[in-house]
C-alpha cells in the first residue's frame, strides 16, 4: 500500500503539494463529532490521505497558470478551481488508473458532507496545534494549507513528519501574542470573535497579513509571497463580513 502514498507524493510535489499523511478512518472518526465522520461520505473508507502544501511554491505554480491563461482569474474561485484541477488531473486520474477506489473531499466545498480538516491535519501529521488557531509544521511553520483528502478503501497508516508536534508550549518568545493589535492571541489561544470584530470594524487593518502569524518564530523563511497573503486575508475578511452581518450586527 506504500505505492499509493508514493504516487500521491510523486505526482503532487511538482505542484507544491509537498505535505502528505495517511491515517486509518477509525483514528479520525474517534476524534470528531458524528456529523463530521467519514461514514456519511463513504461508508467503505478505511483510511484517509491528507494532501497539503507547505511554503509558497504551490502559489507560484498557480500564478504561472494565470500568466498562461489570464481568463482563469475571472472564475469565481480561481485558486480553489486550480487546486481541484491539479488534484483531479495529477492524483485522482493516476490512482483511478491503478484501480484503487476512493472518494475525494475538499476543504473549500461549503455544501454537503465534509470533514474536520484541522483535526484531520493534526492526526495525519501535517501540522501541530497553535495559539494562532492554525496548524504549524516544524519546517514550514504556519505557512501551510490543507488542499484535499482522499477516503481510501485500503488500509493506510503513514502520518506526516509533524505527528505529535506541539510548538507553542515550549516557545519562549511567544512573539505572536503582543503582535496582535487587539489581543486576540493569548496563552489561551485564538479569540475568534475578538479577531473577527476587529477585522470587520477596523478594516483595512490586517489586510497585508495577520500580525501574529507573521511574527511566528517557526519557519519564517517559508512565508507565503505577499500577494498570496493578501489573497487569503481578503478571502477571510469576506467570510467574516458575511458572518458579522448575519449573526452579530444588531444583536
Amino acid at each position: 500500500m506504500n505505492g499509493i502514498i508514493d504516487l500521491v507524493k510523486e505526482r503532487g510535489a511538482p505542484f507544491g503539494l509537498n505535505l502528505v499523511g495517511a491515517i486509518p478512518t477509525d483514528r479520525y472518526n474517534g476524534a470528531v463529532p458524528p456529523h463530521l465522520q467519514t461514514h456519511a461520505i463513504d461508508a467503505n473508507a478505511r483510511s484517509i490521505i491528507v494532501i497539503g502544501n507547505g511554503g509558497g511554491y504551490f502559489w507560484n505554480v498557480y500564478r504561472r497558470r494565470l500568466q498562461a491563461d489570464p481568463q482563469w482569474e475571472r472564475r469565481h474561485d480561481p485558486l480553489d478551481d486550480f487546486t481541484r484541477d491539479v488534484v483531479e488531473r495529477e492524483i485522482v486520474l493516476p490512482l483511478s488508473a491503478h484501480g484503487w477506489r476512493f472518494a475525494v473531499v475538499y476543504p473549500f466545498v461549503n455544501s454537503g458532507q465534509t470533514l474536520h480538516f484541522m483535526e484531520l491535519g493534526r492526526l495525519a501529521g501535517i501540522g501541530g496545534p497553535s495559539l494562532l488557531g492554525v496548524l504549524i509544521h516544524p519546517i514550514y511553520g504556519p505557512w501551510i494549507a490543507l488542499r484535499a483528502a482522499l477516503l481510501m478503501d485500503q488500509m493506510l497508516d503513514q502520518p506526516g513528519d509533524a505527528l505529535g508536534f506541539d510548538p507553542c508550549p515550549g516557545c519562549i518568545p511567544r512573539s505572536c501574542i503582543p503582535a496582535c493589535p487587539v489581543g486576540a492571541i493569548s496563552d489561551s489561544g485564538w479569540d475568534v470573535m475578538k479577531c473577527l470584530k476587529h477585522r470587520v470594524e477596523a478594516a483595512p487593518d490586517c489586510t497585508d497579513g495577520c500580525y501574529s502569524r507573521l511574527r511566528c518564530v517557526v519557519g519564517p523563511q517559508h512565508r507565503y509571497p505577499d500577494d498570496e497573503i493578501r489573497h487569503h486575508q481578503g478571502r477571510a475578511l469576506r467570510s467574516m463580513r458575511q458572518y458579522y452581518r448575519t449573526r452579530l450586527q444588531g444583536a
